[in-house]
This record gives structure tokens, C-alpha cells and sequence, in this order.
């Protein structure tokens, strides 16, 4: 399941706040666009609803050998049994994560700088997120931009994958790309857009015929 990583491109994230339809839509959208994982993020259900719905999403991906990953909350990862999860600098710490998890499952976690992008690599993490690359709208905690220069110096200083995230859009996804990013995470620019489907289509197009291997 691990070594799936390797081969994702566009990273498709939930969001049910900027969603002009519904998250399970979308999903199905992401899905039939060839999207191969899906995190689940949701500030904003209880934790039985986000059950309810991860389940469903969970089924879907399934059904479709797409990787599902849960945002945060290692409980209803459990839970519905996905795939793995994703953890920011404020949520549960990897260590005990991964002792509830086991070690099969992905465990992917937010890194700000080239710090902690080693040290992510050192204690086990299977992938991480570089954040944020621009400013973003979506997560107003995120912290400080990046830039694309980072990106550069993380490729260089850790082996597991990365996956770019963090204001990214048709404008300035080649320079990401050429930066010498994989895998980028688009959320606004997917997700606002009356046609999810094709815009996911769009932005692999273009990560599978611009990233540099």
C-alpha cells in the first residue's frame, strides 16, 4: 500500500465549506478523474456524522483502489478503517499515532521547513506535506509561505515523497513543478469550480507531464 505513494499526483482534499456541491460529489468527481487518494478533512460535523460520511467516502475509494486518508483524527480513521491519516504540527504526535495505527498504515505529516522535513523522515513518516508553498485561504493557520524554494531544497534533503500544498493553482502549478515537486495538493482552484471532474483532469494532466522525475 506504501509503495502507492510513489506514483500519486494530484492530492485531492475534501472541503465541505467551499464545495459548490456536496463532499461525497466531489469525491466521485476526483475518483472518475483518475485522482489516485483522497484525504478527508472536515472542521466543521460532529464525529458521528464525520464517521458516517468517512465510511461512505471509504467505500468509494475501495471500490476504486484509491488510497483514503483522514485528516487529524486518528479515531475515525480507525473507525472506518482507512488507509491512513494526516497529521499537522498541532494534532496527535507521530509516535502514538503510529501505535495506534501499526505500522501498515500511511502516516503522512505537515512540514514547514527542511527541519522538519528531515526529522518527519527520521521517526517514520511515509510522506509528507510541504506548507504552505503560497498564501492560502483554505487553512488560515497555515502559517507563512514557503515559496517554491523550499521545495527545491526539501527534494534534495529527504527520500520518502512530498507533496505540495498550500495555495496552488493553474497559475503557478508549473513553477511547483519545475521546483521539482511530484505531487501537489489543489483545493480552492478544484473545488469552487462547477466541474470538479474536469478540473482534477486538468491539473494531473499537467503534474504528469511537468514534474521532473
Amino acid at each position: 500500500m506504501k509503495e502507492r505513494l510513489e506514483d500519486i499526483d494530484l492530492y485531492f482534499i475534501t472541503d465541505s465549506k467551499l464545495t459548490r456541491r456536496t463532499v461525497l460529489e466531489d469525491v466521485e468527481s476526483a475518483i472518475r478523474a483518475g485522482v489516485k487518494i483522497i484525504q478527508y478533512r472536515e472542521k466543521n460535523l460532529s464525529t458521528g456524522e464525520m464517521i458516517k460520511e468517512a465510511r461512505k467516502i471509504g467505500e468509494l475509494c475501495r471500490e476504486n483502489g484509491v488510497l483514503f486518508i483522514i485528516n487529524d483524527r486518528v479515531d475515525i480513521a480507525l473507525e472506518v478503517n482507512a488507509d491512513g491519516v494526516h497529521l499537522g504540527s498541532k494534532d496527535m504526535q507521530y509516535g502514538t499515532a503510529r501505535k495506534m495505527l501499526g505500522q501498515e498504515k500511511i502516516i503522512g505529516l505537515t512540514v514547514h521547513n527542511i527541519g522538519e522535513a528531515i526529522e518527519a523522515e527520521r521517526i517514520g513518516a511515509d510522506y509528507v506535506g510541504v506548507s504552505p508553498i503560497f498564501e492560502t485561504k483554505t487553512k488560515p493557520d497555515a502559517g507563512k509561505p514557503a515559496g517554491i524554494d523550499l521545495i527545491k531544497n526539501i527534494r534534495k534533503a529527504i527520500e520518502i515523497p512530498f507533496v505540495a500544498i498550500g495555495g496552488i493553482n493553474e497559475d503557478n502549478l508549473k513553477s511547483v513543478l519545475e521546483a521539482g515537486a511530484r505531487s501537489a495538493a489543489v483545493i480552492s482552484a478544484i473545488v469552487t469550480r462547477d466541474d470538479v471532474e474536469k478540473q482534477c483532469k486538468i491539473f494531473r494532466e499537467v503534474i504528469i507531464r511537468d514534474s521532473i522525475k
